[in-house]
């Protein structure tokens, strides 16, 4: 195959608009924009949501109730059947343990240990939050859960 055998698919390449170009062209005169207005002017676009001036939706709808959103908290959140898989018997599980064996991506949320899967080991678990099922599968191994602050 030679550079000047290969050639474009059919239909792959669509020709350019070419506007302005005399009324016998089709598309002369106002170049496919109409009359007037803002949509006929260079650099006029209607901003999103914009409704021809009546009030929008946005603006229209109740604005009422109330979102958690930016009183939430939010967790570096482990399972304890990963601590399982993770660490060795007797361990002890702090927030720098987790961070060097990458269970979570950042020291700045608080800890939360959660109960999904199992856990066989002994473990010792430094975290800001356990859930009740976790607590009791790390302590019904012989485990403890120690509760402490966060920084």
């Amino acid at each position: 195959m030679n550079m000047t055998e290969i050639t474009s698919e059919a239909g792959g390449r669509k020709r350019r608009k070419r506007v302005g170009r005399g009324t016998g062209s089709g598309r002369g005169k106002t170049s496919g924009r109409g009359h007037k207005g803002l949509g006929q002017r260079s650099g006029g676009k209607q901003r999103l949501l914009f409704e021809g001036g009546s009030s929008p939706l946005y603006m229209r709808l109740p604005k009422v109730g109330f979102s958690n959103a930016k009183f939430a908290r939010h967790y570096a959140i482990v399972n304890v059947g990963v601590l399982d898989e993770v660490f060795e018997e007797g361990d002890r599980v702090t927030r720098e343990a987790l961070l060097s064996a990458r269970l979570i991506a950042s020291d700045r949320l608080p800890v939360k240990v959660l109960g999904e899967g199992e856990l066989k080991k002994k473990l010792v678990v430094e975290a800001q939050r356990f859930s009740k099922k976790a607590a009791e599968r790390i302590e019904a191994v012989g485990g403890e859960a120690h509760v402490v602050p966060h920084r």
